[in-house]
């Protein structure tokens, strides 16, 4: 870290926890204080150093076109000189909608909400609402954003509810969620045989992200979409990070598996706040001002971030887009492994079109038992080593690394360089 970063840091700890407004961006899985931003653009982000890096994190994902696209930031600029906010409907929500429901025909209602948390929450209670049940069934290592009924994490055994996650998060609350093994469909079969009166959904990331990026197993998908529709419980798709990441249609259009309801963020506001959770009709028009489940939110359509996502969203229908994007994460995903195996440290990377996880551990990751075989030091130490050789990372094993279309071939050839090098030490420290 640069003095300026360093003095920033010191600054900001005067003001906000661990000196940060989102816990990851401290640094503390990975040792060191963070770097501060100055500005980014394409593929790379500088700090106030003045040093720049070949940037993977890419926002946690929403940059999928690369840092500052000029038609996005031209599309921002043209929408705030209209008004920032209004707090009242605008055409452009509905011409967001337009693109959104093109991609995922499930949403055939949807709500905009400022954030992947909030989509998510609301989902629940909607999930909740059309069922009249109060039971939630989530997977170990999923993250749906911080509200208090996901801060959830296994009871004593696989057929006892939760107990809460974090400080704050009511045991009352927590009781009502489930937490089963991701991958692993007897765990759900069995749950709903003895407790699915009680459940109103299984939320899921269709393509886990949020512990690194683990698939699916063949079956586990269509696995829950039987078991729910056969109890009568909602399937919610978490798809705040592989929607128009991994297809232009996400997860659902990948794997062929429709839910009952999805939420959508990050790439749809095109790096502006936003969040989308919708589905059946008949489900969302239980939400008011048309039924009674309650929902609400002063800045939610916000024009700034639909013209963003607007823009974003047509520049993704470009020809070869995806191919394109599924090329470069093959390619680094096979450059990592190789530098691996040549610096014979064990690591295996997991990856499905432009996100990947490279885990330091010898075994196949399938859920969060596996992951967290990891050995978090060593990638620690690769992690500053990458950001000394100009590469920047995810400051967390359990992250992913998101690939954007303005990676070029040299940004690829040189983050595979790097990662020989930061292994090769790793191997001979």
């Amino acid at each position: 870290m640069g003095d300026r970063s360093r003095q920033l840091f010191q600054d900001a700890c005067r003001y906000f926890p661990g000196g940060v407004n989102s816990p990851v961006r401290a640094f503390r899985a990975v040792g060191g204080d963070p770097f501060f931003v100055s500005h980014a653009s394409g593929s790379r982000i500088t700090d106030v150093d003045g040093r720049s890096y070949i940037d993977y994190v890419g926002s946690w994902g929403p940059m999928i076109l690369g840092h500052a696209h000029p038609r996005v930031v031209a599309a921002i600029q043209k929408a705030a000189e209209a008004g920032t906010s209004y707090g009242a409907p605008t055409e452009l929500e509905t011409r967001l909608a337009r693109l959104v429901q093109a991609a995922f025909p499930s949403l055939e209602r949807m709500r905009f909400v400022s954030s992947g948390t909030e989509a998510c929450m609301s989902a629940l209670r909607v999930a909740r609402g059309f069922t009249r049940r109060d039971a939630i069934l989530k997977f170990e290592g999923c993250y749906h954003g911080h509200a208090d009924s996901l801060l959830v994490k296994a009871g004593s055994g696989a057929l006892t509810f939760g107990v809460p996650d974090s400080l704050g998060v009511p045991a009352d609350l927590a009781r009502h969620t489930l937490t089963l093994p991701y991958n692993d469909l007897e765990s759900v079969r069995s749950v709903f045989a003895a407790r699915g009166t009680e459940i109103a959904a299984v939320i899921v990331e269709p393509v886990a992200g949020n512990m690194g990026v683990i698939l699916p197993q063949p079956g586990f998908l269509e696995g829950l979409r039987e078991i729910t529709r056969q109890h009568g419980a909602l399937l919610i798709f978490d798809e705040v990070i592989t929607g128009f990441r991994i297809a232009w249609g996400g997860a659902q259009e990948r794997y062929g598996v429709r839910p009952d309801l999805t939420c959508l963020g990050k790439i749809v506001g095109g790096g502006l706040p936003v969040g989308v959770y919708g589905g059946r009709a008949d489900i969302m028009e239980q939400v008011a001002p048309l039924g009674g489940i309650y929902q609400a939110g002063t800045l939610s359509g916000n024009p700034l971030a639909m013209a963003a996502g607007i823009e974003t969203l047509t520049l993704l229908q470009a020809p070869k887009f995806y191919a394109d994007l599924e090329a470069k994460g093959q390619r680094l995903a096979e450059g990592f492994s190789q530098a691996a195996a040549a610096a014979r440290i064990p690591v295996r990377t997991n990856r499905v079109g432009s996100i990947l996880t490279s885990f330091f551990t010898g075994i196949p990751v399938t859920d969060d038992a596996t992951a967290k075989t990891a050995d978090t030091k060593r990638y620690g130490v690769f992690f500053r080593a990458m950001l000394e050789r100009g590469v920047s990372l995810a400051p967390s094993q359990f992250e992913a690394a998101f690939i954007s279309a303005a990676h070029s071939s040299e940004d690829l050839d040189a983050t595979v360089a790097a990662a020989r090098e930061a292994l090769a030490a790793l191997a001979g420290a």
